[in-house]
């Protein structure tokens, strides 16, 4: 019969695991040092795992409606530009492969457009970022009902666009328009149709866009120079820097990633535009101001050419897209060197 023999437990002041002596593994007296720990191959803990799972279900009521709406739709899209869909229900629809972009790589008229939605993103960007920029450091100066200033300067975001664009068809009405009543009025001349004029036509509608996407680059702006420390402008007056010199070393290194972020999303938001333009001008006069959007919108909805107006489309998301990649690129480097 095997007998055990029970191992007393040293004490705390026992020959191996004094306070200050070595015990048996060659650690320090007291607590035996633990011989197995977790490595990175092994299981998460379990509150993590859990954890995870909490997150995915907060997160999935804002992400399911991004995927049905969005996601789903640009999908079908890029799959029905490889075919030739068409309006109609008995007509059946075949698998077309490249033909509708070979297609469009021949339609002057669909590169005209792109040339026109550039010439109105650029026209509308460049005007609407310089003129927010000196109504936001206006915005900014301590000055008397500075708050009903900002209120009234917001109110064009807060007008929907189509209502924007039935206001500005009046004032650009030909026969009781208030610019044609004011011209008169000043003794300049008869005034103009000016929406249907091949030549005022796309500036007219700039000036709308101008006017009526200003707000939120102002509001953005502001933001930025509002965070900008004031320590920074005071010390730089007592260096007897002028209010250009402050502009150039002060506020505008502050603002520039805000500056660049939303100039570059008013871009891309501008070449997309749609409402304005149709109530406007419908895309005329002969064309003057069809947008690549207005003219994919007749090509699906005019004319029933469903498949060539959604390869239209994929050709403006991948010019978007690099658009995208170019700013994000560049945004990069910059913090590198920074």
């Amino acid at each position: 019969m095997t007998s055990v023999t029970a191992t007393k437990r040293p004490g705390p002041d026992g020959p191996q695991g004094g306070r200050n002596g070595r015990d048996g593994h060659g650690g320090q007296g007291g607590r035996p040092r633990r011989s197995w720990r977790p490595g990175p191959s092994g299981p998460p803990p379990r509150g993590k795992a859990f954890g995870d799972r909490a997150a995915w279900f907060l997160v999935l009521p804002a992400l399911i409606p991004i995927l049905i709406l969005s996601v789903g739709p640009l999908l079908y899209g890029i799959a029905l530009a490889f075919t030739d869909a068409q309006s109609g229900r008995t007509r059946s629809t075949q698998w077309i492969g490249t033909l509708n972009f070979q297609d469009l790589l021949h339609d002057t008229l669909f590169w005209d457009s792109f040339r026109i939605g550039l010439v109105w993103a650029v026209g509308v960007t460049v005007p609407q970022f310089l003129l927010a920029l000196g109504l936001a450091l206006l915005l900014n100066q301590n000055l008397r009902l500075r708050w009903l200033a900002r209120a009234l300067a917001i109110v064009p975001w807060a007008m929907p666009e189509v209502v924007v664009g039935i206001m500005w068809r009046l004032v650009y009405n030909p026969d009781a328009g208030i610019l044609n009543e004011t011209i008169r009025d000043l003794g300049l001349g008869d005034g103009r149709d000016w929406l249907t004029g091949l030549a005022t036509a796309l500036p007219a509608v700039i000036l709308v866009g101008i006017w009526a996407g200003m707000p939120q680059t102002t509001v953005a702006l502001l933001a930025g120079l509002q965070n900008t420390p004031r320590e920074l402008h005071e010390a730089a007056a007592l260096d007897g820097a002028g209010a250009w010199r402050r502009f150039r070393t002060v506020t505008w290194p502050a603002i520039k990633p805000i500056a660049l972020a939303i100039s570059a999303l008013n871009l891309i938001w501008n070449f997309n535009s749609f409402a304005l333009v149709y109530v406007l001008t419908s895309g005329g006069p002969g064309g003057r101001t069809r947008l690549p959007m207005l003219f994919a919108y007749e090509e699906a909805f005019r004319y029933g050419q469903f498949g060539y107006a959604a390869a239209m489309g994929c050709v403006m998301v991948a010019m978007i897209s690099v658009l995208l990649a170019f700013h994000l690129v560049g945004r990069l480097r910059g913090g590198e060197d920074r």
